[in-house]
């Protein structure tokens, strides 16, 4: 048997647990899903919008565990690579040559990713 015994104020907690139980954590994945989209579009080195205008995300759930998964459609001619990781990782050429790859993806991202750190703290501990 476990038994556990609490001194003081539980409600903190209690409230996190009930706004989970409602599921509201999807909002909030959204919102940040979006914010990523558009970061993203507006980072993506571009000649034409294709690969920019090819951004989109999907929320994936598991129990206990949520996330966020930016993806982009945009794919090269043969259908198998997305330009946009081409151009971050670079790729060669059909005569032989290499485009060195560009680090876009990251700092698009990394403000939303400590956006994402300080409102989650931010929930945990209201």
């Amino acid at each position: 048997m476990i038994q556990v015994k609490v001194s003081g104020s539980t409600a903190h907690a209690d409230a996190f647990f009930q706004r989970m139980s409602k599921r509201q954590q999807f909002e909030v994945l959204r919102k940040y899903g979006a914010m990523g989209v558009a970061a993203l579009r507006s980072a993506t080195p571009t000649d034409k919008a294709v690969t920019a205008n090819s951004w989109n995300y999907e929320i994936s759930e598991k129990p206990g565990y949520f996330a966020i998964h930016w993806t982009n459609s945009h794919l090269d001619d043969d259908g198998r690579a997305p330009i946009a990781v081409l151009i971050q990782y670079g790729h060669a050429t059909g005569t032989g040559g290499y485009v060195q790859g560009r680090d876009y993806i990251n700092p698009a991202l990394r403000p939303i990713f400590d956006q994402i750190a300080a409102d989650m703290w931010k929930e945990v501990t209201r």
